[in-house]
């Protein structure tokens, strides 16, 4: 089963970039597990299409407007990170283009059925290129979480 983790975000814009700063910690953990890609997405673009359409298994880490405390984090599974995606889109500042990679993937008959989206609460979006401490706090959580659940996946498959 190949599995996609896409980090999104701006690491020039503090809390923004938290989905790279995770696909960064994530990178030794992960490394030497079969058929587990790491794409640092950025801020998004078209190009993200082909890799999301090859993918069995896609998880998404982004920062995510969730109203709550900074750091704070939800994984939302299958249906309801679709749901976040098209009920939320002012949630995020990518999500308008997730929705569309979205979109694309489903007319090209291939989003995958085993997706998740990893979405942290920002407290500061502004110039600066680290986290910010509650923010950087989320990342080791989320790195462990992102971990069992590709196990957990690949247990299944």
């Amino acid at each position: 089963m190949k599995t996609l983790v896409l980090g999104i975000g701006n690491t020039l814009l503090t809390d923004e970039g938290v989905g790279v700063h995770v696909l960064h910690a994530l990178a030794p953990v992960v490394d030497g597990e079969p058929d587990v890609t790491l794409l640092d997405g950025g801020t998004l673009s078209f190009t993200l299409a082909a890799p999301i359409e090859e993918a069995d298994a896609l998880i998404v880490v982004d920062a995510a407007q969730l109203r709550r405390s900074p750091g704070a984090w939800t994984a939302l599974e299958g249906e309801a990170m679709d749901s976040f995606l098209t009920c939320n889109r002012k949630a995020s500042v990518h999500e308008v283009g997730l929705t569309d990679l979205r979109t694309i993937a489903l007319l090209a008959g291939h989003w995958p059925a085993r997706r998740a989206l990893y979405a942290i609460q920002p407290a500061v979006i502004d110039w600066g290129e680290h986290p910010t401490p509650e923010v950087a706090a989320a990342i080791a959580p989320v790195c462990a979480a992102i971990v069992e659940r590709i196990r957990s996946w690949q247990h299944a498959a």
